[in-house]
């Protein structure tokens, strides 16, 4: 337990005063700070290390990083933890991290720690778009993202599919061939992505061991640490939920404020969540129908009642007939309806997608294309982040695995059930997919928290996010003890997205740790 600590600085190239390293500060700047609050035996090096904050170049992965973080304002490092912290003193990996320090040191608080769910998304790039959203934090707090193991500028990454087996894959739609064949051709290809990750990716199985949920909340802390902060301010989106859940869980007593916005339900079962989802995204797609028949242009006509059938009947012809697009690929029925679901992931993207499937309904592709590439994160010069990779890598680790066919059957009937408008026409099979093969067990089960003592922290839940249903922002307020703000829309995630409402509740509880009254409703 270090109790007191020294703060070092050492600066290269530059003189300043600024140990935090103010914006505009001349950069490289290293700042060493003593170990802060309790160390986990053994891992002394990792909570006491220093870091050198230089510029972002190269720190940027995808077109979306190198457009948010193009100010000079910005300053970015990497972060060492252990692999596997049952062996603190094997091999390491880094982690990718970007700050844009408080723009008034004297009022700084502290670093506010920022994650984008995913599982699998990068977090630089959030921190640096969302660092001058809101002047009251821009002012107190360092914006903080930091790209999790396996993920984006940290290193190694984890890696399964080439750019050009993404694209393959995408094309393929093979899911929709339903005969025993179809199946196993399936399963041979879910049984064959894990082997590529593990043979890809470095350190293969312990790096897949070890990239779950349990091991990231650990790295949040060594982190925490690093940058000189007592306690951890959190915020958390969508996925980022389960890592700020799980933090607390694990170091209680280190939490400060956290703020988790689109939460997973910490109890609930993988099965309950996809059919959970598919209900939510179903609700969003009645959602924009509703909105759409109003406008002059519908793509699905103006009868409300029929505009499912002309969904389907507009895309399910793509499974036998994929329609060009200008780049030479094809679209393809998963790829249209992946495009589809990004759209409705905001309300803001709802003119983007009548326009996608008015475009369909000419033969153009191209519209539906690009939100699935935006999905999928893929750049316009062909290449894909690890996003996906990650995904899957996370998620059967963090999750029991469905390994019988006749539960695989039943999710399927359920999901189809939940989200009609997603139903490709098929009768529903049992296919097992990848994380029925994972090459490493999970480390990791639903639960509810059970967390006493902890610091009160909140929620955000939005009443019809399509993504990570309102209930479940409800029981993680309930599991954690916390506070739950609820937001009246459709969409995924509000906090620091332009709702006056939402975005005064949140300041004012990250800064003076107040929760909003009991029942606070916000509205558009």
């Amino acid at each position: 337990m270090v109790t007191a600590s020294i703060l070092l600085v050492f600066v290269a190239g530059a003189c300043t005063t600024s140990v935090d390293g103010e914006p505009g500060a001349k950069l490289p700047i290293t700042v060493t700070n003593a170990p802060k609050g309790p160390v986990p035996q053994g891992l002394e090096k990792f909570y006491s290390q220093g870091l050198t904050w230089d510029s972002c170049d190269g720190y940027a992965k995808t077109d979306y990083d190198r457009q948010a973080m193009r100010s000079k304002d910005l300053q970015c490092t990497h972060l060492t933890v252990p692999l596997d912290y049952a062996k603190p003193d094997g091999d390491t990996v880094k982690l990718g991290v970007l700050r844009r320090p408080a723009r008034k040191s004297s009022e700084r608080i502290g670093s506010l720690v920022i994650n984008p769910g995913g599982p699998g998304a990068a977090g630089l790039s959030t921190a640096a778009a969302l660092a001058d959203a809101n002047d009251t934090l821009a002012d107190r707090f360092d914006f903080v993202g930091f790209d999790p193991r396996g993920v984006g500028s940290s290193e190694p990454n984890v890696e399964c599919l080439t750019d050009q087996e993404m694209d393959a894959e995408r094309a393929d739609d093979a899911e929709l061939d339903v005969t025993p064949a179809g199946v196993r051709k399936q399963e041979d290809e879910a049984k064959s992505f894990g082997q590529e990750c593990e043979e890809n990716t470095k350190f293969g199985p312990g790096m897949l061991a070890n990239i779950g949920t349990r091991d990231v909340a650990k790295d949040l802390d060594i982190l925490r640490s690093a940058l000189g902060d007592e306690k951890l301010t959190y915020l958390g989106y969508s996925y980022g939920t389960r890592i700020g859940s799980t933090y607390a869980e694990t170091f209680p007593n280190n939490v400060r404020a956290l703020v988790l916005d689109g939460a997973l339900d910490p109890s609930q079962s993988p099965v309950d969540e996809v059919v959970a989802q598919g209900a939510g995204f179903q609700k969003a797609f009645d959602d924009f129908v509703a909105w759409c028949v109003k406008q002059d242009d519908c793509a699905l006509g103006k009868d409300q009642n029929g505009a499912l059938k002309a969904f389907q009947d507009l895309v399910r012809p793509l499974a036998k007939n994929p329609v060009q697009v200008s780049d030479g690929r094809r679209l393809s029925y998963e790829d249209a309806t992946t495009g589809v679901v990004q759209a409705l992931y905001s309300e803001q993207l709802w003119d983007r997608l009548n326009s996608g499937l008015t475009g369909l309904k000419q033969n153009d592709g191209d519209t539906l294309m690009q939100l699935a590439d935006l999905y999928m994160e893929r750049d316009s010069d062909g290449e894909y982040s690890t996003t996906q990779d990650v995904f899957t890598a996370v998620r059967c680790v963090d999750d029991p695995r469905i390994t019988d066919p006749n539960e695989a059957l039943e999710v399927a009937r359920q999901y189809k059930a939940a989200a009609p408008f997603l139903d490709d026409g098929n009768p529903p099979v049992g296919v097992l997919d990848a994380c029925a093969y994972w090459p490493v067990p999970n480390t990791s089960e639903p639960h509810v928290p059970n967390v006493p003592g902890l610091p009160k922290v909140l929620v955000v839940s939005t009443t019809n996010d399509p993504a990570t249903p309102y209930e479940a922002g409800v029981a993680l307020a309930k599991g954690l003890g916390g506070g739950l703000l609820t937001y009246e829309a459709t969409q995924h995630t509000a906090f620091l997205q332009g709702n006056k409402c939402v975005d005064e509740a949140g300041v004012k509880y990250l800064t003076d740790l107040q929760l909003p009254k009991e029942g606070t409703r916000c509205k558009p």
